[in-house]
């Protein structure tokens, strides 16, 4: 019996209060039966049961490193949230003010809209007017400046059907057009002609309607008349000049600094005059005693005055500017004071009795005659195809630099179209 206890006794404890388990048990020197307690596990058995956790911890670690890296092949794939440049008038003041932002997603178009992947912006005067507060047509502030730019349509909004993904247009609107992409109405685009680039588009618009629209639809410009153009060398000067060339024997006067003459004479201005140097008014007397037909004036202040002195009976001067106010970087209220002042001031009966015209024009407020402007773009571009016409480029900067390009233009160093464009142009990365 005490051995049969001691048996018992194993770790199975429960088989000592079973006393007919216990009865029931052979010898201990008789062979054992098939079915033995399970109380003697073997040094693998016992191994095996202690690293069986680490087995599973090890697993679980191994399928979270399985799992992150399905996460970071994902994420790889997937493309990234797009992202876009604008230049953005915070407060006016300098150049510095006009600051490069980067903007994430893309702008959806709504009905009759285009969404528009732009390739090149035009500078225009109005520009550096609102930089210093000096334009009145601009939204409220933080706004993007830019009244023309040229590209592709990237998307087509519900109800737009003269319009397609893919096409290359130049587009005209009151600002904030200074972008990577824009969200525009489709009726303020218009396709670029065959053979135009996209820099040539965006030097179009803003300086060749003004032009044409002054010239022909105020001035009434016609053969062997005679025509003084202020700033002949810039942006709606160039333009001017070529559009009296397809008039017959239009005898132009030019002013400009000396260094733009050589380009002036090769563009067909007969008499290039320097401002800075001459008095303008004199050198005209001397070859044309009776005056111009017409006179184009983007300067305000008293020069508009000598304008009106110069001309002949029946003549007529278009006011299309204040390049008066601009004299340095900022508002100078010196020069708002004297502009203001020296403004040119007539009344209906001294008109009558001179036998002259006075206009005035701004594009600015002709944002709402859509069908006005688009018959005189329509005249422009049949003039291109003709090769009458065509957009001279100054110089092209990155949005970054679009300090750099204001002044370009506001020095008055440019001869042409001073072109802003969102990536670095070509021939610079070449160089670099």
């Amino acid at each position: 019996a005490g051995r049969y206890k001691s048996i018992g006794a194993a770790p199975y404890s429960g088989f000592s209060a079973c006393p007919s388990l216990v009865h029931n048990c052979r010898e201990a020197n008789q062979p054992s039966h098939p079915t033995q307690p399970a109380a003697a596990m073997s040094g693998e058995e016992a191994t095996a049961t202690t690293q069986a956790p680490q087995l599973v911890e090890e697993q679980k670690k191994e399928e979270n490193k399985e799992e992150e890296v399905k996460q970071e092949t994902a994420a790889a794939e997937k493309p990234p949230e797009p992202t876009y440049k604008c230049l953005v008038l915070a407060a006016h003041g300098g150049y510095d003010k006009v600051k490069l932002q980067v903007r994430k997603g893309l702008p959806t178009p709504g009905s009759g809209q285009l969404l528009v992947r732009v390739r090149a912006c035009g500078l225009n005067f109005a520009d550096l007017m609102g930089r210093q507060g000096l334009y009145d047509r601009l939204p409220p502030l933080p706004t993007t400046l830019g009244m023309e730019c040229s590209g592709v349509v990237e998307a087509v909004g519900e109800g737009v059907t003269d319009r397609k993904v893919g096409d290359k247009v130049m587009v005209l609107n009151r600002a904030g057009l200074w972008q990577e992409v824009v969200v525009i109405p489709a009726d303020h685009s218009f396709i670029m002609p065959e053979g135009m680039s996209f820099e040539e588009g965006a030097a179009f618009l803003v300086n060749y309607i003004t032009a044409y629209m002054i010239l022909f639809d105020f001035g009434n410009l016609r053969p062997s008349q005679s025509i003084l153009i202020h700033m002949a060398a810039g942006g709606v000067g160039t333009a001017a000049v070529q559009l009296c060339k397809t008039v017959d024997n239009v005898t132009i006067f030019g002013t400009a600094s000396g260094s733009k003459h050589d380009f002036l004479k090769e563009s067909g201005v007969a008499h290039p005059i320097d401002y800075r140097t001459s008095d303008y008014v004199e050198e005209v007397r001397k070859i044309a005693p009776k005056g111009v037909d017409i006179v184009l004036d983007p300067l305000g202040g008293s020069d508009t005055l000598k304008a009106f002195n110069l001309l002949k009976p029946m003549g007529k001067v278009v006011l299309y500017g204040s390049a008066n106010l601009l004299t340095g970087q900022k508002k100078n209220l010196m020069a708002l004071a004297k502009t203001w002042w020296n403004q040119f001031s007539i009344s209906a009966m001294q008109l009558i009795h001179a036998n002259k015209a006075v206009c005035g024009y701004h594009l600015g407020y002709l944002d709402g005659e859509l069908e006005l402007i688009a018959g005189v773009v329509t005249n422009l571009i049949n003039l291109y195809k003709q090769g009458k016409i065509k957009p001279r480029i100054d110089s092209m900067w990155p949005f970054e630099q679009v300090g750099d390009a204001m002044r370009q233009m506001q020095d008055k160093k440019n001869i042409g179209k001073v072109i802003l464009v969102p990536e670095t142009p070509k021939q610079e990365k070449e160089e670099n």
